[in-house]
């Protein structure tokens, strides 16, 4: 038996609630708000919006990124907004949140790159980059829920992204998501580039959705349809920092949207809206990693001029070229398909655990996913013969199985 790369395709709930709207540029400190705030068009993330790739992608990568980004199928989340809500029905959810899943899943691995090349997981960076890993995690199985919600079930392998590419669906076109260690071109080119909070209807020349448009669409169909939601098959556990619950109403529904918008991506409240346990969403956590200081609301806006945010050591994997590493060595190709042949089971038990496993199943996704850490540190502290001062990393690649 072999295996071979994985062809991507296409509860009562209440935690944070720091909602965000004015989206802060990654050179400028300020936040600012009010009636001139949405006039204007959003800086978003400084280059995360830029047509170009992102920094610190080799070349090669970059130019398959940039073709990537016109293949068939990333235009799925323009496609699905564009269907009358009126025409919006079952079948279209499904869809829509089956999206959802690969842009959830598409988060995970990046963040999961930078957080284990952080050495001091007890350090400031370290836990917040636990956290926002959780939140994902729990996003994600958000998505699942709402699909077995309505019916049906979620693909959660068949989602798996390659890397470097665009996000899944099209949306935030521009953000090239790319594998490396914790470096501040990474938090500003692809965190705060997939993060970037929901920006005025007035943006100039933005021709992708947002995230946040995205999940407004998927919530305003629920209102519409208003369908018949079963709890079984719902899975019921604690994911990260949450507690995943079955989804049986719409208000449920609409608690459960409202938690992804407000801890991540596609946020549109202000930094004036009150938060819990003082964690920021995920696009000012990052904000205050790349400033190195905490946000604060001044007499002019928003400005990270709180206390320090030290950048941490960190082990210094290189962003994983198109294609992978190339002509890695025995030892590292060994520690590489160790952890694909991992991520892959993480995959396929994640999977079978949505598709009638119940919470076991699950359970023991969540165990198999501990064992990636440790081939992904040890390639973390392999150096690279051609390039030196980079490590090796993960590349995240699911595999299948081929009798």
């Amino acid at each position: 038996m072999s295996e071979e790369p994985e062809q991507p395709a296409v509860a009562p709930f209440k935690r944070r609630s720091f909602l965000a709207s004015a989206a802060l540029a990654a050179g400028a400190p300020a936040v600012t708000t009010g009636p001139a705030q949405a006039a204007a068009p959003t800086a978003v993330a400084g280059s995360a919006q830029a047509a170009g790739p992102a920094a610190g992608v080799p070349a090669a990568a970059a130019s398959s990124a940039g073709a990537q980004l016109a293949a068939p199928g990333l235009g799925a989340v323009a496609r699905l907004l564009a269907v009358p809500e009126t025409d919006r029905g079952v079948e279209w959810l499904k869809s829509a949140l089956q999206v959802a899943v690969a842009l959830e899943l598409s988060t995970i691995p990046p963040y999961l790159c930078a957080w284990w090349s952080v050495k001091d997981h007890g350090s400031e960076v370290g836990r917040m980059l636990r956290r926002i890993v959780g939140d994902e995690m729990f996003h994600l199985s958000i998505a699942c829920n709402l699909i077995v919600a309505l019916g049906g079930r979620p693909r959660i392998k068949a989602a798996a992204p390659v890397f470097p590419g665009p996000l899944p669906g099209g949306v935030r076109a521009g953000v090239t998501v790319y594998l490396s260690g914790l470096t501040k071109p990474f938090v500003r080119d692809v965190a705060m580039g997939i993060e970037a909070p929901e920006e005025p209807l007035t943006r100039n020349g933005q021709l992708s959705p947002t995230v946040g448009q995205f999940y407004s669409g998927v919530l305003n169909a629920f209102r519409v349809v208003q369908p018949d939601l079963t709890a079984r098959g719902q899975l019921s556990v604690h994911v990260g920092g949450d507690d995943l619950r079955p989804i049986e109403t719409l208000d449920d529904v609409e608690s459960a949207i409202g938690i992804i918008k407000e801890q991540g991506e596609g946020t549109d409240g202000t930094p004036a809206d009150p938060f819990e346990n003082d964690e920021r969403a995920h696009y000012y956590a990052f904000g205050e990693i790349y400033h190195g200081r905490e946000l604060r609301e001044t007499d002019d806006g928003y400005r990270y001029v709180g206390g320090p945010v030290p950048f941490p050591d960190t082990r210094p994997m290189a962003p994983v070229p198109v294609g992978g590493w190339p002509n890695p060595s025995p030892e590292v190709k060994v520690l590489l398909h160790r952890f694909d042949a991992t991520y892959s089971s993480v995959l396929d038990t994640l999977d079978a655990a949505w598709a009638g496993g119940g919470e076991r199943t699950l359970n023991a996704a969540v165990h198999a996913m501990h064992g990636l850490e440790r081939p992904a540190v040890e390639l973390m502290e392999t150096r690279i013969p051609y390039a030196p001062g980079s490590t090796y990393g993960p590349q995240f690649r699911a595999l299948r199985r081929r009798i």
